[in-house]
């Protein structure tokens, strides 16, 4: 009596589950990198301070360039339209913080006249971006 010969499965890779770990650290890796990098708007060198703190993220981030340009997240704003800029930006009713993020080679008076402003503002906190030494 002769037995029919059994069939041998063909072997196959199946390369799904391998493709999906690598979309899978793929967008670990992407995510990762977007909490690693601060939008903080124009790159300034800030003065340094010893007592300086961490604060939580403000919502308005006012960037004053050494020239004494002035940019309201990262758009140019001017010294004039500053506080109906901001107020179009804030909340109504709503407390809110602006942080000035002055170069250290910015002219006080450019810094002072734009905090002024921006503390007329009812309901704006005012806060001083520094790095420490």
């Amino acid at each position: 009596m002769q037995l029919p010969p059994e069939e041998e499965s063909r072997l196959t890779i199946n390369i799904v589950p391998m493709i999906d770990v690598v979309f899978a650290i793929l967008a670990f890796f992407i995510l990762s990198t977007l909490y690693l990098t601060r939008a903080e708007g124009l790159p300034v060198t800030l003065p340094t301070a010893e007592t300086s703190t961490a604060q939580d993220e403000a919502a308005l981030t006012l960037t004053i360039s050494a020239a004494g340009k002035l940019f309201l997240g990262d758009r140019p704003a001017s010294l004039e339209n500053l506080p109906a800029d901001v107020q179009a930006l804030v909340a109504p009713g709503q407390p809110a913080m602006v942080t000035v993020r002055a170069d250290a080679a910015t002219p006080h008076g450019v810094v002072v006249a734009a905090m002024d402003r921006i503390r007329n503002i009812d309901g704006v906190r005012l806060g001083i971006a520094t790095q420490q030494p």
